[in-house]
């Protein structure tokens, strides 16, 4: 009896489907939200409404972008198997058999070189975080990922990659009390998503991966609320201490809107079962959508208005 090549099977199952839509699909344009968070030293340095400086940001963006969308598809290509066994993301175009494994790989490395490229000729400090932003996320999908509180660290280091990426391409040290608030939220977020996984994936969570099964739900539970606890005290005293902030405390105004987004947050987590993409609950959740557009615009009032 002759068993066909499962690879052969799904490179052709690939082609059939249309190996561009797949490949879109796997690099995760929702997920390219996340790299808004480029734009925030450029917002709360004063620099917005400078052309020059926001051009140069829109460029951190679009490369942060391509070298995310290399990481997604170096991520699946590894982990297809293990996503076969995940409810969601068995849904993946690699683990599904949409898209070859191989040609994922190449897409990934093709990325990564037109990334990394393109940001050397922008900024050379702008590459230097690139490829660390890089680094750091192949050493994620190759090991911290299976390491318990290592694996959230490493995702919040990287949101840390991306907020230090539109500091150095305007020229601006990244600020302190951004470096906290970004370190502290991407935990909160990070906690909620593993808490998600293992209310999805039960006794299987451990099948998945290996790590889950070291997490237990009241560990998660505490820092969760921990990180959010710390998030908006941080924030607090950021809107009292900082010294780039208006003397007359505005920014004070914005608390409310920071308490109303981080609860939300957990009552969609913890009331509707939500929190494993955040990225998919903020685009629609519209209360949640509507309490960070408001706090963008209350912030920029703030910071170029009063």
């Amino acid at each position: 009896m002759v068993i066909p090549d499962v690879r052969l099977a799904s490179d052709a199952r690939a082609m059939r489907r249309g190996p561009w839509r797949a490949l879109l699909e796997a690099a995760r344009p929702r997920q390219w939200t996340k790299n808004l968070i480029v734009f925030a030293p450029l917002v709360f340095a004063g620099d917005l409404l400078h052309l020059a400086s926001l051009l140069r940001v829109g460029a951190a963006f679009v490369l942060f972008c391509l070298a995310s969308a290399a990481v997604y598809l170096f991520n699946d290509a590894r982990d297809a198997e293990a996503d076969r066994r995940h409810p969601l993301k068995q849904q993946r175009p690699v683990a599904a058999g949409r898209l070859a494994p191989g040609t994922a790989l190449r897409a990934s490395g093709l990325l990564a070189l037109v990334a990394l490229g393109a940001a050397a000729l922008l900024n050379p400090r702008l590459a230097a975080v690139l490829a660390g932003y890089g680094l750091l996320m192949a050493i994620y999908t190759l090991w911290l990922k299976r390491l318990v509180l290592l694996d959230v660290l490493a995702i919040a280091g990287g949101f840390v990659l991306r907020a230090a990426a539109g500091a150095v391409v305007i020229g601006v040290p990244l600020s302190l009390w951004l470096y906290a608030c970004t370190v502290l939220l991407s935990l909160f977020l990070g906690f909620g998503k593993r808490r998600h996984e293992l209310a999805l994936l039960r006794v299987a969570a451990g099948a998945h991966r290996r790590n889950l099964d070291a997490y237990a739900p009241a560990l998660l539970d505490r820092l969760i609320v921990l990180t959010a606890a710390a998030t908006i005290l941080v924030y607090t005293l950021y809107t009292l201490a900082a010294t780039t902030l208006p003397a007359n405390h505005a920014m004070l105004l914005t608390v409310p809107l920071v308490l109303f987004g981080l609860g939300r947050y957990l009552y969609l987590v913890y009331a509707q079962g939500h929190g494993g993409a955040p990225e998919r609950v903020l685009l629609e959740d519209w209360p949640l959508l509507l309490s960070v557009l408001l706090w963008g615009a209350a912030a920029i009032a703030v910071l170029y208005i009063f």
